[in-house]
């Protein structure tokens, strides 16, 4: 199983792709085959063609597990991260693939964001998203037990889905 974390943070090597790496590590016990930190694709996300950019868009499509992580800002997943799923083709680009929608915020407000705003975007580009997403609050999102339930609860389905 071939596993990619995306992270869509503003800021290269950030908490956001921390817990990315982390979530990847827990559902699957080793750590993810790639790791693709949106912002340092740089210019090249704002238009198309970009070679760089063609291939993060290259690795995330042979991926059978994503995790597409991104920090809640201004309520929503940021600019950065949307750049890059722009680079998709609606229905069939992650076809194939299966995603988890992770977001990291300061409080519990925006605890529906990966479902609400994160998911319906993965699912357009087709990638199945056979679980509820992941919130977690910035201050604790590294402690080990800071998505115990969710995994409890999720991480079974997702490892059948991925490897079909």
């Amino acid at each position: 199983m071939i596993t990619t974390v995306i992270a869509g943070n503003p800021k290269p090597l950030s908490r956001t792709l921390s817990a990315g790496v982390n979530l990847a590590e827990l559902i699957t016990g080793s750590a993810p085959d790639h790791v693709i930190d949106v912002i340092a694709l740089g210019p090249g996300l704002l238009g198309w063609g970009d070679a760089t950019v063609a291939d993060a868009v290259a690795t995330a499509k042979a991926s059978d597990l994503l995790i597409v992580a991104s920090p809640t800002y201004k309520g929503s997943y940021t600019g950065v991260l949307k750049l890059f799923l722009d680079q998709f083709e609606t229905a069939t680009g992650l076809a194939g693939s299966v995603a988890v929608p992770l977001m990291l915020g300061a409080g519990p407000s925006h605890a529906m964001a990966p479902d609400l705003l994160l998911k319906p975007v993965l699912v357009e580009i087709g990638a199945t998203v056979p679980c509820q997403g992941l919130y977690l609050l910035d201050g604790t999102a590294q402690e080990p037990g800071s998505s115990a339930s969710w995994r409890e609860r999720w991480v079974p389905d997702l490892l059948r889905a991925a490897r079909r």
